[in-house]
């Protein structure tokens, strides 16, 4: 059965909307653009996230004149177009309690738009020119601000058997593919799952391998689209059957990929697997 690329999404910045796009430019950080900006606490840097501010789904992001400005978007704070400074003045960030060194504070007018917007006081800061930072799993490759790898890979066979399950033990409406913010979403495969069993494959003209299944937290939990809660599901359902015992029984959905040769992706797309046996 042939794979193909059902939909391609980059995420600007860190924990916030993302743009879906019908091409990107692969870097060997990830799709273009993705996860260049991280939104931190003022006071000591570290990163925010949906898992404690869940109202960041919620706050669209554009990127626009390449790279150059965002267009912001919130209920709460209203839009702001910010002007984007690729280096400046620095500030320490950190993610998960671990240093990832300096970063470029975008200013004070995006800090207050952001701190209105989350209702806490917030920094919005971008990655440094030449930030070099390592992943980690069976192929670690480079990462920007992501958790901690390239890209997240999932697929529409995943998803179909994750609300199977769900409509098969409760009245729960189906959940979107968007509760699991992927970079890249397969189609054409009955088998749910089958990303995590490839080691390697080339998705138009890049070439993405394996690194580890992808853990998740309490994210999926958040409509993507209001920016609340809206669970139990579906971690719920989840959690009776891929729970990673080597990973202390988290969950796991999709699987996270380094760029080991860098491209162009577009929707359609089809995918060739080269090595079937990851994971």
């Amino acid at each position: 059965m042939t794979i193909t690329v059902h939909e391609l999404v980059y995420y600007p910045v860190k924990g916030c909307a993302g743009t879906r796009v019908d091409s990107a430019r692969v870097t060997v950080t990830g799709l273009e653009h993705d996860r260049m900006f991280m939104v931190v606490d003022a006071a000591d840097g570290a990163f925010r996230s949906q898992r404690t501010h869940p109202a960041m789904a919620a706050i669209g992001v554009r990127v626009r004149d390449a790279g150059a400005a965002l267009d912001l978007s919130s209920e709460t704070a209203g839009p702001l177009r910010l002007e984007v400074a690729p280096d400046g003045p620095r500030r320490e960030v950190s993610m998960f309690g671990r240093d990832l060194g300096e970063a470029v504070d975008q200013g004070d007018e995006a800090a207050r738009w952001f701190s209105d917007a989350l209702g806490a006081a917030c920094r919005l800061v971008r990655v440094v020119p030449g930030f070099d930072r390592d992943g980690w799993g069976e192929t670690p490759g480079k990462v920007n601000f992501g958790d901690a790898h390239a890209v997240l890979v999932t697929s529409t066979a995943s998803l179909a058997g994750l609300n199977a399950r769900i409509a098969a033990r409760s009245d729960a409406a189906p959940v979107p593919m968007d509760r699991f913010r992927p970079n890249i979403v397969l189609t054409g495969d009955d088998e749910p799952h089958f990303e995590d069993r490839v080691a390697r494959m080339t998705v138009g003209t890049a070439e993405l391998a394996y690194s580890v299944r992808a853990m998740r937290c309490n994210v999926p939990l958040v409509d993507q689209r209001t920016g609340r809660r809206a669970g139990p599901e579906p971690v719920r359902t989840l959690a009776t059957y891929r729970r990673e015992p080597e990973f202390g029984n988290k969950l796991s959905f999709g699987a996270k990929n380094a760029v080991v040769r860098e491209g162009v992706i577009r929707v359609g797309d089809p995918v060739s697997v080269h090595s079937p046996a990851a994971g």
